[in-house]
């Protein structure tokens, strides 16, 4: 059942006699005793003890179910986002990007299974760009560096969690993407390296649910500053 406060509607209240008229002052203090109840209610909801329940805010949340791989060595490669998990507020781009259609300042949340099936170590390097492709969109500030190890053998990758958050404001009808790049990328043709893996749920020899390349979140911290 959805948890939601019942908005109270404007009181009717009824017109005025030429002159005054006990009954009609009962009728007219009635319809703003109900009014003021059910502000009253109202409020104490949403004020009360888990009152926030009842509030919904600007969001996000995507993941991605396919094996990533940056476009070559050092080389931006904006991040995939094929599901939108849950959003308002927001829209999801084929591009994926994110487009705001309100403007705040907000916090994303992200999450990529980085793999590294290569001999050596290697870095990952991922960060923010609004409204655009080039450095001149990027988010100062907005980077992490994700050093992967080297393979465990032949076959089975080195895999790390690439988990980071980062505040940053956004006007309507900005757009932003999660970049990232490698100075030792992996590729569909068999080059070791740096990828974003994928791994469907499974069932032996234990069974859990799918891995996603990248999931990530967009939440609402605060409107913006005047």
């Amino acid at each position: 059942m959805a948890q939601k406060i019942i908005n109270p509607a404007a009181p009717n209240l009824p017109l005025g006699p030429d002159q005054y008229e006990r009954r009609y002052q009962d009728q007219f203090s009635n319809v703003l005793r109900l009014y003021f109840n059910q502000l009253r209610n109202a409020l104490g909801e949403l004020f009360g003890l888990d009152g926030g329940k009842y509030i919904s805010f600007p969001h996000i949340a995507a993941s991605d179910s396919a094996l990533q791989y940056a476009t070559a060595a050092n080389t931006p490669t904006i991040i995939q986002w094929n599901t939108l998990d849950a959003g308002s507020g927001f829209t999801l781009n084929a591009n994926s990007t994110a487009t705001a259609q309100i403007a705040g300042t907000y916090k994303i949340t992200y999450s990529l299974q980085l793999a590294n099936n290569d001999n050596a170590a290697h870095d990952a390097i991922v960060w923010l760009r609004i409204n655009g492709s080039t450095a001149a969109a990027d988010v100062a500030n907005s980077t992490t560096i994700f050093t992967v190890q080297p393979r465990k053998s032949a076959g089975i990758p080195n895999y790390v969690c690439g988990y980071s958050e980062v505040v940053f404001p956004l006007n309507a009808g900005d757009s932003v993407g999660l970049w990232w790049g490698t100075e030792q990328a992996a590729t569909s043709g068999g080059a070791t390296g740096i990828y974003i893996d994928y791994r469907a749920a499974q069932t032996t020899p234990m069974a859990y649910p799918a891995v996603p390349s990248a999931i990530g979140s967009i939440t609402f911290v605060s409107a913006l500053p005047t």
